[in-house]
């Protein structure tokens, strides 16, 4: 239940969920998060029929897809991500930087905690709810893993990945550094053989090859990347192109691929289930999604993930009005279940866009069917992969489809432009090391 003793903000309107509009009053409609699924719905509701209003804990929306080439420097933080205020909101305070911490299903009112005062606590009234949180990586119980692992969902990880790569090299030239101690600061662990594993490694591969060997050249050959994963690589990839990443990754000198599992994370270390430790300069864990605290603690029904549970229409289960929607990765169609990916999630929105904006019973229309233009994988040295159901190719075609692909998709004509130039400043000038 909404804490009572938080500010109460009451909704305008009076209009019936069942109806987007009443008697010429806007309803209000509360979007949780700004992520693909929820950035994509506010991109495209019919702002005429609601009043939107967008809680998040974050006031952008990043383009994902690129977050690891920001990590080296191939690409600047701030050219792939696109303030959600340049939407356009009709009320400057209908966004807030706040988090959702509780839900009251029966009276229609979410609690938010301010992100900036974290002593400011309010309600919201709302007359439709989506819930587009996402997740966070999923740890699976791993001592360690929390203190002394990154992770990669965030521009702020991608910084601090950025940093301590950066840390690490400079302190290797530090006077009286052992050998082994130079090893192990530029011993580089990926924890975990997905598309953001696989495409973060293919770029410290470029970032080694093409400008550690240029700034760094007495301490390139002691750079050693290991990718851990416990089963294949790229698992939801034609089998055919599994083996081709594979073969690139195991074919590089100084990468090593090692099919285990890690058992716990030291400070200094990663310690597999076959009892080997690896002494390491850096972890970063991508294997796999968890919901979040605010997911967790909803008293509705959910998956053995977490997640959500809603029909095909994305409407929550056992909410009587319909009125509650859960879309992206805290959110699965139990009768459909589907993979946790951008792509998914930005369809999701515009579907849930258009169902808003429907006047009559949601039954009405057909339900939401996710047809997917495939997928791309970047494996480093201008060759990708791309799994599309008119084509399985890999090599420098793909890195081309792939850069195109991405690049269209970008949010705005101003990170259309951004991208671009900082993939030509990479080319011509080498990626910029400043730590900061």
């Amino acid at each position: 239940m909404a804490s009572s003793s938080a500010l109460s903000l009451r909704s305008s309107s009076s209009a019936t969920a069942s109806n987007p509009a009443v008697g010429g009053q806007r309803q209000r409609l509360i979007i949780l998060g700004t992520g693909w699924g929820g950035y994509s719905v506010l991109r495209n509701v019919d702002k005429s029929l609601y009043d939107v209003v967008v809680i998040s804990p974050r006031n952008h929306f990043l383009f994902t897809p690129l977050l690891a080439s920001t990590t080296v420097g191939t690409l600047e933080f701030r050219s792939i991500i696109e303030p959600v205020r340049n939407v356009g909101f009709r009320q400057s305070d209908h966004f807030h930087l706040s988090e959702a911490m509780d839900l009251d299903v029966k009276n229609k009112v979410v609690t938010c905690q301010s992100v900036i005062d974290r002593s400011t606590l309010y309600n919201l009234e709302y007359d439709k709810l989506v819930i587009s949180v996402g997740a966070i990586s999923n740890t699976f119980g791993v001592p360690g893993v929390r203190e002394h692992t990154f992770f990669l969902k965030e521009v702020s990880d991608a910084r601090a990945i950025r940093n301590r790569i950066l840390s690490n090299f400079e302190l290797a030239l530090h006077p009286g550094i052992s050998e082994e101690e130079k090893k192990r600061l530029l011993h580089i662990i990926i924890v975990g053989g997905g598309p953001t594993g696989v495409e973060f490694g293919a770029e410290l591969y470029d970032f080694v090859k093409e400008d550690v060997s240029r700034l760094y050249k007495q301490e390139q050959g002691h750079v050693q990347v290991s990718l851990i994963e416990g089963r294949k690589i790229l698992g939801a990839f034609n089998k055919k192109l599994q083996q081709y990443a594979e073969k690139k990754i195991r074919a590089r000198s100084q990468m090593e691929l090692i099919q285990a599992n890690v058992s716990s994370v030291q400070a200094d270390s990663v310690t597999l289930s076959d009892g080997r430790t690896i002494p390491c300069g850096l972890v970063v864990w991508s294997t796999g999604l968890a919901p979040r605290p605010f997911v967790e603690s909803l008293d509705l029904p959910k998956n053995q993930q977490g997640q959500l549970l809603t029909n095909r229409r994305l409407q929550v289960a056992e909410v009587d009005d319909g009125s509650i929607f859960a879309i992206g990765d805290c959110g699965e169609i139990e009768e459909d279940p589907l993979p946790c990916t951008a792509q998914v999630a930005e369809r999701q929105g515009r579907y849930l866009a258009k169902l808003l904006a429907h006047q009559g019973p949601a039954s009405d229309l057909p339900p939401y069917q996710f047809q997917g233009f495939g997928m791309l994988a970047y494996v480093g040295d201008y060759k990708a992969l791309a799994d599309t159901p008119a084509m399985k190719t890999q090599g420098f075609s793909s890195w081309v489809l792939w850069r195109s692909a991405y690049l269209t998709r970008l949010g705005s004509w101003r990170l259309r432009m951004q991208v671009p130039i900082d993939w030509t400043k990479t080319l011509l000038f080498g990626r910029d090391t400043s730590r900061f």
